[in-house]
């Protein structure tokens, strides 16, 4: 964590895969692809300086956040002080998240890290039951190999 006239900035960690969502409106629509049928409660994974998460915070949802990157967990707690409560400190791969959900559904949403956006794909698919909204935001170069992993199943099942 840098200081930068007086604002705490967090620098991104390659070795946590971390690109910051820094635009306003790509954030907004993020938020705003939430259905809110279905569920109350609203888990953003990976929410860095919480660019994504001031516009989660203004939906009538309760929004927990995870993040396994101190720095980040500090600066969440310093500029959302409503939030601390629902900041986890976890990573999200490894996290079980009957221990904030129970069997509640809920949603996730993120603007995920490229190294681990496959993993996060899977796990969520594990909890497919209890999340009825999954408003993912990827890197394009990720979108693509799901696309064209699509295809190519689609190209084999027509074959058969």
């Amino acid at each position: 964590m840098s200081k930068y006239n007086n604002k705490i900035e967090v620098k991104a960690k390659k070795f946590l895969g971390q690109h910051f969502l820094e635009d306003e409106a790509i954030a907004e629509q993020i938020a705003d692809t939430l259905s809110l049928k279905g569920y109350e409660n609203v888990l953003e994974i990976g929410p860095g300086m919480g660019v994504l998460t001031k516009y989660l915070l203004k939906k009538p949802t309760t929004t927990y956040v995870i993040e396994i990157d101190t720095d980040s967990v500090a600066y969440l707690k310093n500029n959302y002080l409503n939030l601390t409560p629902r900041i986890i400190e976890k990573d999200f791969l490894k996290y079980d998240v009957s221990e904030t959900f129970k069997e509640e559904p809920f949603a996730i949403i993120g603007n995920f890290p490229y190294n681990i956006s496959t993993q996060i794909v899977f796990k969520t698919l594990e909890l497919r039951d209890q999340i009825p909204n999954f408003p993912e935001c990827f890197k394009k170069k990720l979108r693509h190999v799901f696309v064209l992993k699509k295809a190519v199943k689609s190209m084999v099942f027509f074959r058969s």
